[in-house]
């Protein structure tokens, strides 16, 4: 009996744990939402950010604009990696890590000084217990991250690169395609090299100039950029953890299908031998 009081505390754990899990893929499901909303509202506006910077664009601004600027080598560069505060989330944060050090040897190779950049502590946490310097930290931007949070992290790189600090700043993150296809990607974000449209802003009447127009929208188009990024990874990030969420629960119910039959079969056979003794008890007093 004691076997069958062994599988009835694990069968109890493991409907705990289901029901921990299910919560959770539940949580996930409704922030998902959310998140999916909030990537869509973005779009637009990004893109319609990108389609200006593209029609005014031109080469003779390259030496009026730092962001703009296009080094002859890249000497220095800034890795900013996206990851989440929390785990749970099946490959999520191990992708992202993984990205971001192909990305750091390829810039090693190519005899570039990269300085790592790093939002969320899942990131944060890898890579200070292997001893990697990390130049900037940033926590707790919770699930539905500002565009103010956007400009405070990538404000300090912009700086950095129009002083020709660094040469390049490249931005790892997930791009979000559906719930279920997040892969990690990265976008090179500074310099600014808009692919140049075949409409060029001779083509309309500017007020004001394209250049003071530029002024203004390069630094827009730079926040926008990386709050794009962020709002992407935190969608990717929860329909990651509501996937995983969902495994873990469908594995529970198979393990308590397994334990269930593993109590009944060890149930029957004790009642299959308490009848054995009591016939046997039985026919030892005739």
């Amino acid at each position: 009996m004691a076997g069958a009081r062994d599988v009835k505390r694990r069968i109890k754990s493991v409907e705990n744990t289901r029901q921990i899990t299910r919560t959770m893929e539940l949580v996930a499901t409704s922030k998902l939402k959310k998140s999916t909303d909030r990537v869509s509202a973005t779009r637009p506006y990004g893109e319609s950010i990108v389609s200006i910077v593209e029609n005014l664009c031109s080469p003779d601004f390259v030496e009026k604009f730092p962001l703009l600027r296009k080094p002859d080598e890249c000497k220095k560069a800034a890795v900013l990696l996206l990851t989440a505060d929390r785990g749970l989330a099946g490959g999520f944060n191990a992708n992202l890590i993984k990205e971001a050090n192909n990305l750091l040897d390829v810039l090693k190779k190519a005899g570039t000084e990269a300085s790592l950049h790093i939002v969320g502590k899942k990131g944060i946490a890898y890579f200070r217990f292997r001893g990697h310097p990390i130049a900037s930290e940033y926590v707790d931007l919770g699930d539905a991250p500002t565009v103010e949070s956007a400009g405070d992290i990538i404000g300090p790189l912009g700086d950095a690169f129009s002083s020709g600090e660094i040469d390049a700043v490249y931005v790892v993150s997930s791009k979000f395609r559906s719930a279920v296809s997040t892969p990690p990607t990265v976008l090179k974000l500074l310099p600014v090299e808009p692919a140049y449209a075949k409409h060029k802003s001779d083509d309309f009447i500017l007020t004001p100039n394209a250049g003071i127009i530029l002024q203004t929208l390069l630094p827009l188009y730079l926040r926008n950029s990386l709050y794009r990024a962020l709002v992407e990874n935190v969608a990717a990030e929860q329909g990651s953890r509501r996937t995983a969420m969902k495994n873990a629960t469908d594995n529970a119910g198979d393990v308590l299908e397994h334990l269930t039959r593993t109590y009944n079969r060890a149930r029957q056979g004790q009642i299959t031998q308490e009848i054995a003794e009591i016939v046997g008890g039985a026919a030892a007093l005739e």
